[in-house]
């Protein structure tokens, strides 16, 4: 308990540090801070051996006993988790670089004593997982792990017969890295009492799109979420009330899947960046937030954040390039013949829950555009508008399916737990590419080309929308890129831009530590959400 307390202090005391702190000097950015949390692997051996234990002819193949021989953070020191790897290995490709206890619907018990008792190694892999398909995706490192399953309409006993007409995709992520963000709408829900008795401390809300559950396990944050609608089912849209079902079934399959003991993170704090000393002669942008008057959620304005919550390479191939507005650039008075200055677009009008923007709706990213090709006899021969180059802006794993219009990055890393999202474009070029899920890509690395892709070619105008998730103890959720961005591009041109414009309403909002659950009253937040249009 003296424990507890004294993170308590320590948190609120951070807090209010960072709230109270003088402004940033202008012009400065600074770096998020995270919070490492500490994973109790006794616990997970102690539910592992409570599962293996259910199953007479796998328990006397597990060895629980520690070996005192070998180090603390030597696999060996924790034998029935190299075993139980060993065996999800074949499914979840690299389970073992999880520094935290892997929850998947995968009953791993009830498959090995099936092998045990002579059934055949083809088995049907659902009759293990609650009736969900295999993976589509799994990632596993340092940070800790995301995974995502599909359930088919009709798939599954005691499921309602028709709730849903296309397969449901689930995802789950646990993490012993949670960012921390001045965040109002953190740690509300409500109790599921179906689940209660499994996870006391589960929360279920509605949050930027996603049905939620977000539970705490092991000291560690793990959140299940469906992508739904919360309003009447379309069709090919999923309600969120349809979903519940299907995510309830989920969790209650949850069996530790595997993982490995790691040496603990550390938690990181925020600091001013470091940027280019020389000045750009030509590079400048506007403040964060100031986005286009009245172009906000019912003419609300934008939020000013001066987070660069990643040190990343620029997007796109080469400079110059443009963050501004594609959907209201002819009502933006301060755009040149050159595109520059940049304009924030963060928090523009659109469907998508956003909780950084006014009234909780904005566009969740930031649309870019190439430099229009220069006029004939200065160039123009060699410049194709359209194979602008569109690069990895670091190492990190693609989650794709192939029917999908997005591209994600996900960074796995002892630092960093953190998605960047690309859209527009063309879904056929990005599969003849190879670009789906599990692919590993190596920043700078080419990825596509800007295109016009939405639903079908020429669906949008050229650009790309570009964006950026952070994992939270409320899942994974969209903060602002632009700050980012300027950030990347000085480096991109190696020189520092300039700040231009008045200054806007609202000072720049610090990233603070968020305060512990236990003093947030839980409360149910509903919203819908999507993909930029």
């Amino acid at each position: 308990m003296v424990g507890k307390g004294f993170r308590f202090v320590s948190q609120l005391l951070a807090s209010l540090s960072l709230l109270i702190a003088s402004p940033l000097a202008a012009d400065e950015f600074r770096s998020p801070s995270l919070t490492a949390l500490r994973v109790d692997w006794r616990a997970a051996l102690d539910q592992l051996r409570t599962e293996i234990n259910a199953r007479r002819r796998a328990a006397d193949d597990f060895i629980f006993a520690p070996r005192r021989s070998v180090p603390r953070y030597d696999p060996r020191a924790m034998p029935a988790l190299v075993q139980l790897n060993a065996i999800s290995s074949q499914f979840f490709t690299g389970i073992a670089r999880s520094s935290v206890p892997v929850l998947l619907p995968f009953d791993a018990a009830a498959y090995f004593e099936a092998l045990r008792n002579g059934a055949p190694a083809t088995l049907a892999l659902s009759r293990y997982q609650a009736d969900f398909n295999s993976v589509d995706m799994f990632d596993a490192g340092p940070a800790g792990y995301s995974a995502t399953f599909s359930f088919e309409p009709g798939a599954g006993d005691g499921m309602p017969s028709r709730v849903f007409a296309r397969p449901v995709e689930v995802q789950i992520t646990g993490s012993a890295l949670v960012y921390d963000v001045a965040d109002p709408s953190g740690g509300k829900g409500e109790q599921v009492k179906s689940l209660a008795a499994l996870y006391p401390d589960l929360r279920k809300f509605i949050r930027e799109g996603y049905v939620r559950y977000a539970f705490t396990r092991f000291g560690v944050a793990y959140v299940v979420s469906i992508q739904c609608l919360d309003s009447v089912a379309k069709p090919r849209r999923l309600a969120c009330k349809e979903a519940y079902p299907v995510a309830e079934r989920f969790l209650k399959a949850l069996h530790v899947a595997g993982g490995q003991r790691m040496r603990p993170l550390t938690d990181i704090a925020s600091n001013i960046l470091d940027r280019p000393t020389q000045r750009s002669p030509d590079f400048t942008y506007r403040p964060s937030g100031d986005i286009i008057p009245n172009t906000g959620y019912r003419k609300q304005g934008g939020h000013p954040d001066v987070m660069a919550y990643a040190q990343i390479r620029f997007p796109l191939e080469k400079a110059p390039a443009f963050v501004r507005s594609q959907s209201y650039a002819k009502r933006d008075k301060m755009e040149s013949t050159t595109g520059y200055p940049w304009r924030d677009n963060f928090c523009e009008s659109r469907s998508f829950e956003v909780w950084q923007c006014g009234g909780g709706f904005g566009h969740q990213g930031e649309d870019i555009r190439a430099a229009e090709c220069p006029p004939p006899g200065e160039g123009r021969e060699a410049c194709d508008p359209k194979q602008r180059g569109v690069v990895a802006v670091r190492d990190a794993m693609v989650i794709r399916a192939s029917k999908d219009q997005a591209v994600t990055l996900q960074v796995n890393s002892r630092n960093e737990h953190i998605r960047f999202r690309y859209m527009h474009m063309n879904p056929q070029a990005l599969n003849a590419d190879g670009l789906l899920n599990g692919r590993i890509v190596s920043e700078g690395e080419k990825i596509g080309v800007v295109s016009n892709y939405l639903d079908h070619p020429a669906g949008t105008s050229m650009h790309l929308h570009f964006d950026v998730q952070l994992f939270t103890r409320d899942g994974w959720i969209w903060v602002s890129p632009y700050v980012t961005l300027v950030s990347a591009y000085e480096r991109l041109i190696r020189a520092r831009g300039r700040e231009v414009g008045p200054e806007i309403a609202g000072a720049p909002q610090p990233v603070a530590h968020a305060l512990p659950e236990d003093v947030i009253k839980p409360d149910l937040r509903e919203g819908s959400g999507g993909e930029e249009n």
